[in-house]
């Protein structure tokens, strides 16, 4: 049984004048929310998260009892603050510390690939990546979190954002190790690999994204939003295309690095971007959107 619903269904239910009819209502609403809450944590949420997500899917009480009228005079500023979400502690320390951390690796590389420390292009590579890997770890932990606005995202899509971020970062690392020691052409191009794949995941990833705006925030941007808010199929579309535009810039980069040189690796980067961004702009402006829309 998830505890959290009883606590937020009084929170819910306060100003609410004590009727019968209110009390009916709270218990078939408790119900409700018991077995919606039940269904969020089997799809992994904790049952925190499944308690605040069950009851903001609800929407505001007065709806239920029919007395609208003060909650859609309610300004966004005054819904976002009846919605406010704090940061929790530990998320905090944790975004501090991990940054913290990030800076000082990546001031330790800079400092390594002027021979003012030394360890040469290992040392640049190896700091980097730590700085990258924490960074990337901040990401997928921030996008894991509630906000006023926003349920969380599932943790399987929050680590593939905290490993596309890890792939720029990295692949930044191993341009500047190969920078600080450019006989070794093996670093250009994994760097230039890393960038292709991070890019193409934040492409896959941006695309298939589905809405996390909670209920208050889609009743008051209703019919707002950009055509793959309002056309999931077409936001699949390009996820599809766009994968394949980078698997394949992934593989013809890997190649033209082996049998020639390692900056064909970049011209296939900007081939690709060029791809996506005409791709993106076709499937939002194109003639068939405009008809769709």
């Amino acid at each position: 049984m998830n505890t959290h619903i009883h606590r937020l269904l009084d929170d819910a239910f306060e100003g609410v004048e004590t009727t019968a009819e209110s009390r009916e209502l709270k218990e078939e609403v408790r119900t409700n929310l018991m077995a919606r809450s039940a269904e969020l944590e089997a799809s992994g949420l904790t049952s925190a998260s499944a308690a605040q997500q069950a009851i903001d899917e609800l929407g505001p009480i007065e709806d239920l009892l029919g007395t609208s009228g003060r909650s859609e005079a309610m300004s966004m500023a005054e819904l976002h603050a009846r919605n406010k979400v704090r940061p929790q502690p530990g998320f905090v320390v944790r975004t501090t510390l991990l940054s913290v951390g990030a800076a000082v690796a990546t001031t330790l590389a800079v400092l390594a690939g002027f021979d003012v420390l030394s360890g040469g292009s290992a040392a640049v590579l190896g700091l980097g990546l730590a700085a990258a890997a924490m960074l990337g770890f901040v990401t997928a932990d921030s996008l894991r979190q509630e906000t006023s606005t926003n349920y969380p995202m599932p943790t399987a899509r929050a680590v593939g954002y905290g490993l596309a971020t890890f792939g720029v970062l990295a692949s930044a690392a191993s341009f500047a190790a190969f920078a600080a020691d450019t006989g070794r052409v093996v670093l250009a191009i994994v760097g230039g690999v890393l960038l292709l794949a991070a890019l193409g995941l934040f492409s896959w990833l941006g695309a298939t994204q589905t809405n996390r705006h909670k209920q208050w925030v889609r009743t008051t941007t209703a019919g707002s939003g950009n055509r793959f808010e309002r056309d999931e199929d077409a936001a699949a579309r390009y996820g599809i295309y766009s994968g394949v535009i980078w698997v394949a810039g992934i593989g013809v980069g890997i190649a033209l690095s082996i049998l020639f040189a390692w900056w064909w690796s970049l011209v296939v980067l900007g081939v690709c971007i060029v791809a996506s961004m005409l791709l993106l702009a076709t499937m939002l402006f194109g003639s068939k959107a405009k008809a769709n829309n």
